[in-house]
Protein backbone atom coordinates (compact mmCIF):
# COMPACT_ATOMS: atom_id res chain seq x y z
CA UNK A 1 0.00 0.00 0.00
CA UNK A 2 1.30 3.57 -0.83
CA UNK A 3 2.70 5.26 2.24
CA UNK A 4 3.02 8.77 2.49
CA UNK A 5 4.61 10.89 5.88
CA UNK A 6 2.59 14.14 6.48
CA UNK A 7 4.89 17.08 5.95
CA UNK A 8 4.43 20.56 8.47
CA UNK A 9 3.39 22.12 5.40
CA UNK A 10 0.13 20.10 5.36
CA UNK A 11 -0.12 20.30 9.48
CA UNK A 12 -3.59 20.64 9.85
CA UNK A 13 -5.71 20.41 6.69
CA UNK A 14 -8.06 18.31 5.90
CA UNK A 15 -6.97 14.71 4.52
CA UNK A 16 -8.94 15.13 0.86
CA UNK A 17 -7.24 18.29 0.52
CA UNK A 18 -4.29 16.53 1.43
CA UNK A 19 -4.99 14.07 -1.58
CA UNK A 20 -5.97 17.23 -3.60
CA UNK A 21 -2.27 18.68 -3.17
CA UNK A 22 -0.59 15.36 -3.49
CA UNK A 23 -2.37 12.40 -6.28
CA UNK A 24 -4.00 12.82 -9.17
CA UNK A 25 -7.06 10.78 -9.47
CA UNK A 26 -7.95 10.37 -5.70
CA UNK A 27 -10.92 12.54 -4.97
CA UNK A 28 -13.51 13.40 -2.22
CA UNK A 29 -15.73 10.55 -2.95
CA UNK A 30 -12.91 7.83 -3.03
CA UNK A 31 -11.39 8.63 0.02
CA UNK A 32 -14.83 8.72 1.61
CA UNK A 33 -15.78 5.27 -0.19
CA UNK A 34 -12.42 3.98 1.13
CA UNK A 35 -12.86 5.74 5.11
CA UNK A 36 -16.18 3.31 5.01
CA UNK A 37 -14.20 -0.25 4.64
CA UNK A 38 -11.48 1.37 6.85
CA UNK A 39 -8.40 1.17 4.07
CA UNK A 40 -7.22 4.64 4.52
CA UNK A 41 -5.35 4.80 7.86
CA UNK A 42 -3.59 7.67 9.62
CA UNK A 43 -0.80 6.28 11.70
CA UNK A 44 -3.05 2.93 11.86
CA UNK A 45 -6.17 4.29 12.55
CA UNK A 46 -9.13 4.81 10.42
CA UNK A 47 -9.96 7.92 8.91
CA UNK A 48 -12.19 10.13 6.92
CA UNK A 49 -12.08 12.87 4.02
CA UNK A 50 -13.08 15.49 7.03
CA UNK A 51 -10.46 14.49 8.85
CA UNK A 52 -7.27 16.89 10.16
CA UNK A 53 -3.85 15.56 9.78
CA UNK A 54 -0.34 16.38 12.05
CA UNK A 55 2.77 16.51 10.69
CA UNK A 56 4.55 13.53 11.15
CA UNK A 57 1.29 11.57 11.00
CA UNK A 58 2.15 7.68 8.44
CA UNK A 59 -0.65 7.81 5.72
CA UNK A 60 -1.95 4.71 4.12
CA UNK A 61 -3.94 3.74 1.03
CA UNK A 62 -4.67 1.24 -1.60
CA UNK A 63 -2.68 1.09 -4.41
CA UNK A 64 -6.15 0.61 -6.75
CA UNK A 65 -8.81 2.79 -7.11
CA UNK A 66 -11.99 1.60 -6.38
CA UNK A 67 -13.83 2.67 -9.49
CA UNK A 68 -12.30 3.61 -12.90
CA UNK A 69 -12.08 7.65 -12.54
CA UNK A 70 -11.31 10.04 -15.28
CA UNK A 71 -8.25 11.88 -14.86
CA UNK A 72 -8.29 15.54 -13.80
CA UNK A 73 -6.72 18.37 -16.51
CA UNK A 74 -3.76 18.85 -14.86
CA UNK A 75 -3.20 22.50 -14.13
CA UNK A 76 -1.90 25.08 -16.82
CA UNK A 77 2.00 25.84 -15.76
CA UNK A 78 2.56 29.31 -14.63
CA UNK A 79 4.55 31.11 -16.74
CA UNK A 80 7.75 31.79 -14.94
CA UNK A 81 8.08 35.49 -13.52
CA UNK A 82 10.21 38.45 -14.86
CA UNK A 83 12.86 40.35 -13.03
CA UNK A 84 10.46 43.27 -13.60
CA UNK A 85 7.56 41.19 -11.71
CA UNK A 86 9.92 39.53 -8.91
CA UNK A 87 10.81 43.52 -8.05
CA UNK A 88 7.60 44.79 -8.39
CA UNK A 89 6.23 42.26 -6.08
CA UNK A 90 8.75 42.42 -3.28
CA UNK A 91 8.36 46.03 -3.19
CA UNK A 92 4.95 45.94 -2.11
CA UNK A 93 5.95 43.87 1.30
CA UNK A 94 5.38 45.53 4.22
CA UNK A 95 6.02 42.92 6.43
CA UNK A 96 7.59 39.74 6.80
CA UNK A 97 7.48 36.80 9.20
CA UNK A 98 7.66 32.97 9.34
CA UNK A 99 3.51 32.90 9.34
CA UNK A 100 2.08 36.08 7.29
CA UNK A 101 3.76 38.31 4.57
CA UNK A 102 1.79 41.59 4.20
CA UNK A 103 2.02 43.85 1.10
CA UNK A 104 0.25 46.69 -0.02
CA UNK A 105 -1.43 46.61 -2.61
CA UNK A 106 -2.06 49.26 -5.10
CA UNK A 107 -5.12 50.14 -6.69
CA UNK A 108 -5.94 49.08 -10.43
CA UNK A 109 -4.30 45.18 -9.60
CA UNK A 110 -6.66 42.54 -8.96
CA UNK A 111 -6.31 39.99 -6.07
CA UNK A 112 -6.92 37.15 -8.21
CA UNK A 113 -7.25 36.85 -11.92
CA UNK A 114 -9.94 36.52 -14.29
CA UNK A 115 -10.92 36.50 -17.83
CA UNK A 116 -10.81 40.31 -17.81
CA UNK A 117 -7.36 40.62 -15.76
CA UNK A 118 -4.96 39.72 -17.29
CA UNK A 119 -2.30 39.25 -14.09
CA UNK A 120 -2.88 39.61 -10.50
CA UNK A 121 -1.71 39.06 -7.05
CA UNK A 122 -2.15 35.46 -7.24
CA UNK A 123 -0.54 34.96 -10.65
CA UNK A 124 2.62 36.59 -9.00
CA UNK A 125 2.96 34.93 -5.52
CA UNK A 126 5.75 33.22 -6.82
CA UNK A 127 7.68 35.85 -5.96
CA UNK A 128 7.69 35.67 -2.53
CA UNK A 129 8.01 32.61 -1.78
CA UNK A 130 11.45 33.00 -0.05
CA UNK A 131 13.22 30.43 2.00
CA UNK A 132 9.50 28.47 2.49
CA UNK A 133 8.84 25.34 0.84
CA UNK A 134 5.47 26.79 -0.96
CA UNK A 135 4.44 29.83 -2.21
CA UNK A 136 2.32 31.89 0.11
CA UNK A 137 -1.63 31.70 0.23
CA UNK A 138 -4.05 34.02 -0.20
CA UNK A 139 -6.21 35.16 3.13
CA UNK A 140 -8.71 37.31 2.26
CA UNK A 141 -8.79 39.72 -0.88
CA UNK A 142 -9.44 43.51 -1.99
CA UNK A 143 -11.55 44.65 -4.55
CA UNK A 144 -9.23 45.81 -8.20
CA UNK A 145 -9.16 49.42 -7.48
CA UNK A 146 -8.75 48.94 -3.66
CA UNK A 147 -5.44 49.67 -2.55
CA UNK A 148 -3.59 48.96 1.10
CA UNK A 149 -2.88 45.55 3.58
CA UNK A 150 -3.15 42.35 1.91
CA UNK A 151 -2.23 39.71 4.15
CA UNK A 152 -0.45 36.50 2.77
CA UNK A 153 -0.21 33.07 4.81
CA UNK A 154 3.59 31.43 4.08
CA UNK A 155 1.82 27.88 5.09
CA UNK A 156 -1.45 25.88 4.95
CA UNK A 157 -1.69 25.75 8.67
CA UNK A 158 -0.60 29.68 8.93
CA UNK A 159 -3.77 29.78 6.35
CA UNK A 160 -5.99 28.04 8.50
CA UNK A 161 -5.61 30.11 11.10
CA UNK A 162 -5.78 33.28 9.78
CA UNK A 163 -8.80 32.61 7.57
CA UNK A 164 -10.16 31.57 11.38
CA UNK A 165 -10.01 34.99 12.35
CA UNK A 166 -11.55 36.79 9.78
CA UNK A 167 -14.36 34.29 9.40
CA UNK A 168 -14.56 34.67 13.32
CA UNK A 169 -14.83 38.49 12.89
CA UNK A 170 -11.44 38.57 15.44
CA UNK A 171 -9.09 40.42 12.74
CA UNK A 172 -9.46 44.27 12.54
CA UNK A 173 -9.58 46.40 9.39
CA UNK A 174 -9.50 50.08 8.77
CA UNK A 175 -10.28 51.58 5.61
CA UNK A 176 -9.46 55.59 4.64
CA UNK A 177 -11.69 56.96 2.24
CA UNK A 178 -12.49 60.65 0.61
CA UNK A 179 -16.50 60.73 0.76
CA UNK A 180 -18.49 63.33 -1.53
CA UNK A 181 -19.93 65.49 1.09
CA UNK A 182 -19.74 65.15 4.70
CA UNK A 183 -22.15 63.01 6.51
CA UNK A 184 -24.08 64.82 9.00
CA UNK A 185 -23.36 62.26 12.37
CA UNK A 186 -20.04 62.33 12.59
CA UNK A 187 -19.78 59.09 13.81
CA UNK A 188 -21.59 56.02 14.17
CA UNK A 189 -22.50 51.88 12.59
CA UNK A 190 -24.05 51.57 9.56
CA UNK A 191 -26.07 48.28 9.92
CA UNK A 192 -28.01 47.38 6.50
CA UNK A 193 -27.61 44.10 4.88
CA UNK A 194 -26.72 43.73 1.56
CA UNK A 195 -27.31 41.55 -1.25
CA UNK A 196 -26.34 40.99 -4.87
CA UNK A 197 -28.72 43.37 -7.35
CA UNK A 198 -30.67 41.53 -9.81
CA UNK A 199 -29.91 41.76 -13.95
CA UNK A 200 -25.94 42.45 -12.94
CA UNK A 201 -24.80 38.98 -12.86
CA UNK A 202 -23.30 39.72 -9.44
CA UNK A 203 -20.93 42.30 -10.24
CA UNK A 204 -23.29 44.80 -8.24
CA UNK A 205 -24.44 44.83 -4.83
CA UNK A 206 -27.50 46.51 -3.26
CA UNK A 207 -29.14 47.46 -0.09
CA UNK A 208 -31.71 44.49 1.12
CA UNK A 209 -33.90 44.31 3.70
CA UNK A 210 -35.66 41.23 2.58
CA UNK A 211 -32.83 38.80 1.09
CA UNK A 212 -29.42 40.31 2.24
CA UNK A 213 -26.60 39.17 4.19
CA UNK A 214 -26.06 41.09 7.54
CA UNK A 215 -23.85 43.89 6.72
CA UNK A 216 -22.85 46.13 9.60
CA UNK A 217 -19.83 49.47 9.14
CA UNK A 218 -18.73 51.62 11.50
CA UNK A 219 -17.08 54.95 10.70
CA UNK A 220 -15.93 58.07 11.84
CA UNK A 221 -15.57 61.38 10.06
CA UNK A 222 -11.88 62.60 10.47
CA UNK A 223 -11.80 65.72 9.10
CA UNK A 224 -14.13 68.10 6.64
CA UNK A 225 -13.47 70.04 3.38
CA UNK A 226 -16.01 72.68 4.09
CA UNK A 227 -19.21 70.76 2.90
CA UNK A 228 -17.65 69.15 0.23
CA UNK A 229 -15.73 66.31 1.31
CA UNK A 230 -14.72 64.36 4.06
CA UNK A 231 -12.14 62.11 5.34
CA UNK A 232 -13.64 59.17 6.95
CA UNK A 233 -12.26 55.65 8.68
CA UNK A 234 -14.84 52.95 8.02
CA UNK A 235 -14.22 49.81 10.15
CA UNK A 236 -16.39 46.77 8.56
CA UNK A 237 -17.11 44.75 11.70
CA UNK A 238 -18.81 41.75 8.26
CA UNK A 239 -17.47 41.48 5.15
CA UNK A 240 -19.57 41.64 2.75
CA UNK A 241 -18.70 42.20 -1.35
CA UNK A 242 -18.11 46.19 -1.54
CA UNK A 243 -19.86 46.40 1.76
CA UNK A 244 -18.01 50.09 2.57
CA UNK A 245 -19.00 51.31 -1.06
CA UNK A 246 -22.71 50.33 -0.86
CA UNK A 247 -22.99 51.53 2.94
CA UNK A 248 -21.07 54.71 2.20
CA UNK A 249 -23.69 55.30 -0.73
CA UNK A 250 -26.40 54.22 1.73
CA UNK A 251 -26.10 57.43 3.71
CA UNK A 252 -25.91 59.64 1.07
CA UNK A 253 -22.23 60.11 0.48
CA UNK A 254 -20.49 58.00 -2.00
CA UNK A 255 -16.95 57.57 -1.92
CA UNK A 256 -14.97 59.87 -4.48
CA UNK A 257 -14.29 57.55 -7.44
CA UNK A 258 -17.21 55.25 -7.48
CA UNK A 259 -19.21 55.59 -10.22
CA UNK A 260 -20.77 52.26 -9.76
CA UNK A 261 -22.18 53.07 -6.83
CA UNK A 262 -22.26 57.08 -7.09
CA UNK A 263 -22.41 57.71 -10.40
CA UNK A 264 -21.64 61.05 -12.04
CA UNK A 265 -21.72 62.68 -8.76
CA UNK A 266 -19.22 60.81 -7.29
CA UNK A 267 -16.46 62.87 -9.63
CA UNK A 268 -14.79 66.05 -7.76
CA UNK A 269 -13.89 69.03 -9.61
CA UNK A 270 -10.67 70.41 -9.33
CA UNK A 271 -8.10 68.42 -9.85
CA UNK A 272 -8.66 65.55 -7.80
CA UNK A 273 -8.30 62.31 -9.21
CA UNK A 274 -11.29 60.11 -10.61
CA UNK A 275 -9.68 57.07 -9.29
CA UNK A 276 -11.41 55.49 -6.60
CA UNK A 277 -10.67 56.72 -2.86
CA UNK A 278 -10.47 53.53 -0.97
CA UNK A 279 -7.61 52.31 1.02
CA UNK A 280 -7.50 49.62 3.10
CA UNK A 281 -5.15 51.35 6.00
CA UNK A 282 -4.65 49.04 9.00
CA UNK A 283 -4.93 45.22 9.77
CA UNK A 284 -4.21 43.98 12.88
CA UNK A 285 -5.13 40.24 13.68
CA UNK A 286 -3.01 37.49 15.77
CA UNK A 287 -0.25 35.31 15.09
CA UNK A 288 -0.42 31.71 15.19
CA UNK A 289 2.22 31.24 17.59
CA UNK A 290 1.22 34.46 20.05
CA UNK A 291 1.14 38.01 19.85
CA UNK A 292 -0.57 40.18 17.39
CA UNK A 293 0.18 41.71 13.93
CA UNK A 294 -0.38 45.36 13.35
CA UNK A 295 0.43 46.75 9.99
CA UNK A 296 -0.35 50.19 8.12
CA UNK A 297 0.13 50.86 4.74
CA UNK A 298 0.58 53.87 3.07
CA UNK A 299 -1.74 55.72 1.00
CA UNK A 300 -1.44 55.31 -2.56
CA UNK A 301 -0.06 58.57 -4.46
CA UNK A 302 -3.71 59.46 -5.95
CA UNK A 303 -4.94 59.40 -2.87
CA UNK A 304 -1.95 61.49 -1.00
CA UNK A 305 -2.19 64.67 -4.15
CA UNK A 306 -6.03 64.37 -2.67
CA UNK A 307 -4.86 64.54 0.56
CA UNK A 308 -2.82 67.06 0.39
CA UNK A 309 -5.15 69.23 -2.30
CA UNK A 310 -8.23 69.04 0.07
CA UNK A 311 -5.09 70.18 3.42
CA UNK A 312 -5.99 66.88 5.07
CA UNK A 313 -3.35 66.09 8.00
CA UNK A 314 -2.17 62.67 7.81
CA UNK A 315 -1.11 63.16 12.09
CA UNK A 316 -4.87 62.99 12.88
CA UNK A 317 -5.75 60.15 10.79
CA UNK A 318 -3.56 57.93 13.30
CA UNK A 319 -5.30 59.14 16.60
CA UNK A 320 -7.10 56.42 18.04
CA UNK A 321 -10.56 55.87 18.38
CA UNK A 322 -11.24 56.00 22.35
CA UNK A 323 -14.64 55.04 23.46
CA UNK A 324 -16.78 57.19 26.18
CA UNK A 325 -16.69 55.40 29.87
CA UNK A 326 -20.12 54.02 30.14
CA UNK A 327 -22.54 56.89 32.44
CA UNK A 328 -23.06 55.85 36.21
CA UNK A 329 -25.81 53.56 36.95
CA UNK A 330 -28.45 55.49 38.64
CA UNK A 331 -29.71 54.26 41.68
CA UNK A 332 -32.60 52.68 41.80
CA UNK A 333 -35.62 54.52 42.10
CA UNK A 334 -38.58 53.29 44.61
CA UNK A 335 -42.41 52.86 42.88
CA UNK A 336 -44.76 55.52 44.28
CA UNK A 337 -46.62 52.89 45.68
CA UNK A 338 -43.63 50.53 47.45
CA UNK A 339 -42.15 54.54 48.73
CA UNK A 340 -45.75 55.28 50.23
CA UNK A 341 -45.81 51.81 52.02
CA UNK A 342 -42.85 52.41 53.56
CA UNK A 343 -43.96 55.80 54.49
CA UNK A 344 -47.15 54.33 56.19
CA UNK A 345 -45.11 51.82 57.89
CA UNK A 346 -42.44 54.27 59.45
CA UNK A 347 -45.91 56.05 60.72
CA UNK A 348 -47.26 53.21 62.28
CA UNK A 349 -44.23 52.69 63.82
CA UNK A 350 -44.05 56.25 65.70
CA UNK A 351 -47.33 55.90 67.03
CA UNK A 352 -46.96 52.81 68.98
CA UNK A 353 -43.81 54.19 70.38
CA UNK A 354 -44.72 57.64 71.01
CA UNK A 355 -47.56 58.40 73.61
CA UNK A 356 -50.63 60.47 72.37
CA UNK A 357 -50.87 63.98 72.81
CA UNK A 358 -53.99 65.34 75.22
CA UNK A 359 -56.04 66.57 73.28
CA UNK A 360 -56.42 70.79 73.67
CA UNK A 361 -59.14 72.63 76.61
CA UNK A 362 -61.29 74.41 74.39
Amino acid sequence: MPTATIEEDDDGIRLDRWFQRHTKDISFNIVSRWSKSGVVRLDGAKAGPGDRVAAGQSLTWPEELPVPVATRPTEKPREPLSEAQIDYMRGMVLHMDAHAIIINKPPGLATQGGTKQPTSVDDMLDALQFDAPSRPRLVHRLDKDTSGVLLLARSAKAAAFFSKQFAGREAEKSYWALTVGVPKIPAGTIDAPIGKQPGTGGEKMQVDTEAGLKAKTRYRVIERAAGRAAWVEFLPLTGRTHQIRVHAAAIGHSLVGDGKYGGKESYLTGGISRKLHLHSRRLQIALPDGGTLDVKAELPPHMAESWQMLGFDLKLGDIEIVEPPPPPLKKRRLSSATSGNRRGERRSRGATEAPARPPRKK
